[in-house]
């Protein structure tokens, strides 16, 4: 494709859509992100960024104005070259795969796509979907090369890893394929070529393995602790020096808006047979009722009336990110200890500074290692299942 391809990404100004859109845009490529959220777009166009995005403030300032702007109007769509729909499948209260939801959203953008685009599927989709779309796209008589290619990003180190990865690309015809290896091959090396089938699985399985390997060290570490045992100690004596467990993860609060959540649609798409796939959401989910019950036991058995600091309330470490963020559990469950909670966290306007946090606080919880935390050494009785605090 040349370089003037026009490229408009819908739900553009989301975690996904902005470090692809800065990409293409570093490119050459005419770039226009469409968002239905006015202040996001406000803000993007004002040359700032809604959220930490490493490298993504420089190429915006660079770009802005030129081949790159933000939009609200979906009409732009009727102009692209290519659309990239940045449309994940949500889970329903039951935690099963909402596929109607990604099907109505494209169905609402039907009257601006036209037989020559090419339209890629950008965030996870449920086994099968992509067959669905295309299904919907034929009865509404278009036929856009379609593909499904997903990212794989590292939260707020998205522009960096979208030209270091392999990109998995699938088509539903290999046109599609064709035209979406093209397109992608101007921004990383190496293109993976698969089914939609196995691309839709590949996210879902990538995910739900992180999801796992967070879940073993979770249990080993309530394992340990509830049997008096310093899990640290053993953490070391497994690993040091020792290759074959050189990729065990350390136990953590395991959140974020994808690991759990795709872990469940695979779960779905294996009619619930997925057993480890449930034992984890038990063990990561639980963990943070084993961080209270710990501080509890520091506390005298009890949390009633006492101030209790979280620090970090994001999702991970060194970001601004607080969807489905564990932490927000743990404040609830002191809550419900009759604890006074105090929030803390730099990413956070409005929260506790960390001095008056240090200062007031009579047990502390490690919700997040941001840098900010991790050389600290509280004077008073804490728990920290990420590690960072041990003496």
């Amino acid at each position: 494709m040349e370089q003037t391809t026009k490229i408009v990404i819908v739900g553009g100004c989301g975690h996904v859509g902005i470090p692809l859109g800065l990409a293409f845009a570093s490119r050459e490529f005419d770039v226009t992100l469409v968002d239905l959220n006015a202040k996001s777009v406000e803000v993007i166009n004002s040359g700032k960024l809604p959220f930490k995005e490493n490298g993504g403030e420089e190429l915006l300032v660079r770009h802005l104005g030129k081949n790159l702007r933000a939009v609200m109007d979906p009409a732009v769509v009727a102009n692209a070259d290519v659309v990239v729909f940045v449309v994940g499948t949500p889970v329903d209260e039951h935690l099963n795969p909402k596929v109607r939801s990604v099907v109505e959203t494209i169905k609402e953008y039907e009257k601006y796509l036209s037989d020559r685009q090419l339209v890629i599927m950008r965030s996870t989709l449920y086994p099968g979907t992509l067959r669905i779309i295309g299904n919907q796209l034929d009865r509404a008589g278009l036929h856009p090369r379609l593909a499904f290619c997903p990212e794989r990003i590292l939260q707020g180190k998205g522009i960096e890893e979208i030209y270091k990865l392999p990109q998995i690309v699938s088509g539903l015809t290999p046109e599609a394929g064709d035209a979406a290896a093209e397109i992608f091959g101007k921004l990383t090396k190496k293109i993976i070529r698969t089914t939609p089938e196995e691309a839709e699985l590949a996210k879902l399985m990538t995910n739900s393995w992180r999801y796992l390997n967070f879940a073993i060290a979770n249990q080993f570490y309530m394992m340990a602790n509830d049997s008096g045992i310093d899990f640290g100690h053993v953490y070391e004596a497994m690993t040091t020096d020792y290759p074959r467990a050189k990729d065990f993860a350390r136990p953590g609060l395991a959140a974020g808006p994808c690991l759990f959540k795709d872990t469940m649609q695979l779960a779905s798409f294996y009619h619930n047979n997925f057993f480890l796939g449930h034992a984890a959401m038990l063990v990561n989910e639980g963990l943070p009722d084993h961080l209270v019950k710990l501080l509890k036991e520091q506390l005298n058995g009890s949390l009633i009336n006492k101030k209790v600091a979280i620090l970090g309330m994001t999702f991970k470490a060194n970001n601004d990110d607080t969807r489905e963020s564990l932490s927000f559990k743990l404040k609830k469950l002191l809550e419900i200890e009759m604890a006074e909670v105090l929030e803390c966290d730099p990413y956070l306007p409005g929260s506790v500074p960390l001095e008056r946090a240090l200062a007031e606080a009579e047990g502390i919880i490690l919700g997040v290692p941001h840098n900010e935390y991790v050389d600290l050494q509280p004077s008073v009785p804490f728990v920290d299942c990420w590690g960072v605090w041990r003496h």
